[in-house]
């Protein structure tokens, strides 16, 4: 047996007031996406389900990562919609990237509805050992300026 939901009254009302109808394209709210890192890489996940692969575009300009993707609209037409909460149309995100990544060697998949982008950390923002030397002071060497003849001295 089923029982009536006050819910979906509101949301069909609120959606005659904004204009949209059941089976209408919608934007998209928000890719929703994960970022972590792990060990000297960053790992980005984004949810992209039902968009077409060859939509996804992973660009990098200006130290700004971009991710767009795009959902096709819906074709079916002799069909009474009862529900439609998929969003169609085109997602958009922009991360800004810190002086740690390295921009050339960014890669990215894209598998079973989720966009993986994996950003390295450059090896100028990697830790690193700095080196101790030990033993006697070492002499230093002044070079004066030369004369005219063209020699040097040293002392």
């Amino acid at each position: 047996m089923l029982h009536p939901d006050p819910f979906r009254d509101i949301d069909r009302l609120a959606a005659q007031l904004l204009g949209t109808s059941p089976g209408s394209a919608r934007v998209p709210l928000a890719m929703p996406m994960d970022l972590y890192r792990s060990g000297d890489h960053y790992v980005l996940h984004a949810d992209l389900p039902g968009v077409d692969p060859a939509s996804v575009d992973v660009s990098v300009d200006g130290g700004i990562l971009t991710v767009t993707a795009q959902r096709s609209e819906r074709t079916e037409h002799d069909v009474q919609w009862l529900t439609c909460e998929r969003f169609t149309g085109s997602y958009l995100r922009r991360l800004s990237l810190g002086q740690d990544i390295d921009a050339d060697h960014i890669a990215a998949t894209y598998q079973n509805g989720v966009l993986t982008v994996t950003l390295p950390v450059a090896a100028r923002a990697k830790p690193r050992r700095i080196e101790i030397s030990h033993g006697a002071r070492e002499e230093t060497k002044v070079i004066e300026p030369s004369d005219s003849s063209g020699q040097q001295t040293t002392t």
